[in-house]
Parts: C-alpha cells; structure tokens; sequence
C-alpha cells in the first residue's frame, strides 16, 4: 500500500481497488445493505431482502458488486449464504481519505497547480 505522500507514485493496482470499493459504495441500497451488515455479524440473505426492500435479484446484483469490491464476503451454508463485512478492504480508500483529511493549510485554497517553471 502506498503512503500517498505523493499520489502520483500511487500503484495502479491500488488505484483500482480505491475505485472498486468506491463504486460498490456509490448506490443508495448497497449502502444500506452495508448499514445492514454492520448490525449483525453475519446474515442470510434473506434478510437483507427484507430489510432493504427490494426483489431477491437486484440484492443479488448489489451483492455481487459488493462481493467484487471485497467489502463483503459469503459462505455457503446450505441452504443459505451467510454474508459478513471484510473491513480490510476498507484499508486503501481509507488511506486516501487520511491523506486528503490530514492535507494541511499550505494546500487549501490557492487555487490551481502550477507546475515548477510554468507561468499563470
């Protein structure tokens, strides 16, 4: 994982999961299914359909991309699929966070980047 001491030296590997988990992040009902996740420590599926109100296969589709993120797994347990939060997927879009948050004063709002030897 990068530091982001400068961002531009980011890994393109990393990059990628910043916006994978920042998509699965991007939809009203997958938040709310997360929101769901976060009260139990795990669940059937079942009850995310009845808890966020939508037909079994667009919660399906919603954990799916959220399976692809890697913010939540599933275990089989026949008949049903246990889902949990794997918050180490978190690590990256919180690292990039940190570093927007910690950005000091010397970079608010002065407006564009000039580069070096460049002129407004």
């Amino acid at each position: 994982m990068s530091t982001l001491a400068d961002p531009s030296l980011m890994p393109a590997a990393e990059a990628d999961a910043i916006a994978a988990v920042a998509k699965a992040l991007a939809h009203p009902a997958r938040v709310r299914i997360i929101g769901f996740l976060l009260s139990r420590p795990g669940c059937i599926g079942g009850d995310i359909v009845g808890e966020v109100g939508l037909a079994q296969s667009t919660v399906s589709e919603h954990l799916r991309i959220l399976k692809a993120s890697g913010l939540v797994v599933g275990t089989i347990e026949h008949p049903r699929i246990c889902y949990a939060l794997d918050p180490a997927a978190l690590a990256p879009l919180q690292g990039l966070i940190g570093a927007i948050a910690s950005r000091g004063p010397e970079h608010g709002d002065a407006g564009c980047y000039t580069p070096a030897g460049m002129t407004k």
